[in-house]
């Protein structure tokens, strides 16, 4: 009998054992196997093939003679500019009084569209009022936006916020919405059986099954409020306040194409940053928490 006990709990070792060998290479992370180095590189590596790309299709139509320098310059002139820029300064003050309004106007936004798709996803009568006035918002272009705004506010700061509002909130309402839509009954009904109801079933269960089609609604809010913002800046320019629109509008004025470029550069630099740093470092720890990211081999 003590020799039968002995073999059993001897074979529950080693099974346990070849277990914990089998989790800890189901578990083991990549990035052990590779240096921070190689994966930055892998990520980084074709947006640069595609960055020269498309620079030497932009030399080849400027070799091509297809509009005069003066109209449109090269790269080279347009990168001296901005370079201009960045070593006396205006353009860094440039970059932070957009950027400030940018960061304020998204997270009022979020302050918005949080709040009403929450309410609309959960009350059906809502749903049925504002559900479609909510898209229609969504659809309309932020520059039809502009004249109500500067009658309301005049020409300020609050006209602009007004209009980036606008423009990103009805977009993270709308993913809340679809989000809420789209959680598996099954588990509505496991939240209910252990006990959550109401608000706690939308906060501990809801909530966080919408997490991945609000983070795209993120994404396409930070889309509108940037495309809102230097609409904005064309448009309502206060004194003192040089902006990156106010710059872009200055070099149109004086037909200044080396300086209306490099700030179209920016523009373009700015949300292809954001897009990859910010909402793709909160792509990837969603995917991670979701079981949907898998590392290349």
């Amino acid at each position: 009998m003590l020799a039968t006990r002995d073999r059993d709990r001897d074979r529950s070792r080693e099974l346990d054992a070849e277990l914990a060998g089998l989790d800890n290479l189901e578990l083991a992370e990549p990035s052990r196997s590779r240096s921070r180095a190689a994966r930055v590189w892998r990520a980084a590596w074709p947006k640069l093939a595609a960055a020269a790309l498309g620079l030497a299709l932009w030399q080849l139509v400027v070799w091509a003679r297809w509009k005069p320098e003066y109209v449109l310059p090269g790269p080279s002139a347009v990168f001296a500019d901005l370079w201009t820029g960045l070593r006396d300064g205006s353009l860094l003050e440039a970059l932070g009084i957009t950027g400030r309004r940018a960061l304020v106007g998204f997270a009022l936004a979020i302050v918005v569209g949080l709040p009403l798709g929450a309410v609309v996803s959960q009350v059906r009568a809502l749903r049925v009022a504002f559900g479609s006035l909510i898209t229609g918002l969504q659809t309309m272009p932020s520059i039809a936006w502009f004249p109500l705004a500067i009658l309301l506010f005049q020409v300020s700061e609050r006209a602009i916020l007004f209009v980036v509002v606008l423009g990103a909130a009805p977009a993270i309402a709308n993913s809340l919405i679809s989000g809420a839509d789209q959680v598996a009954p099954v588990l509505r009904r496991a939240g209910r059986v252990l006990g959550a109801r109401g608000p706690r079933l939308w906060w501990h269960v809801v909530l966080p099954a919408s997490v991945p089609a609000l983070l795209g609604g993120f994404k396409q809010g930070w889309a509108f409020a940037w495309r809102s913002l230097m609409a904005g800046e064309l448009l309502v320019i206060i004194a003192e306040r040089p902006s990156i629109g106010v710059r872009l509008q200055v070099a149109r004025e004086f037909a200044d194409a080396p300086a209306l470029l490099a700030t179209m550069v920016v523009i373009l630099a700015v949300g292809l940053l954001v897009d990859s740093v910010v909402f793709g470092a909160a792509d990837r720890a969603v995917s991670r928490r979701w079981g949907l990211h898998e590392e290349p081999a």
